[in-house]
């Protein structure tokens, strides 16, 4: 499912027209990205959470010339589906 796909089934979900469902789903993705952004979190129970992690700094390797290279510590976004949604697919 692609982002147009996912806004027809909100609007056909909630009885909203697409222009509202489409408004609706960019202020949830923001809201999530400027609370993770900000090093937060996001929990919806029986869902899952949108939470930030570390990866620390490791050693690579350039798969064309072979030389090690130094990786930098960053942070990452990652999801953990809940109970529900995990039964749901299952």
């Amino acid at each position: 499912m692609n982002k147009s796909e996912l806004i027809d089934a909100i609007a056909s979900g909630a009885n909203l027209s697409k222009a509202d469902a489409a408004r609706a789903l960019n202020a949830t993705t923001g809201a999530i990205t400027s609370a993770m952004a900000s090093g937060g979190g996001v929990q919806l129970t029986g869902f899952g959470s949108f939470v930030v992690r570390s990866r620390a700094a490791r050693t690579g390797r350039n798969p064309q010339t072979g030389e090690t290279i130094q990786i930098k510590a960053s942070n990452v976004a990652a999801f953990k589906a809940g109970k529900a949604l995990k039964e749901a697919c299952n």
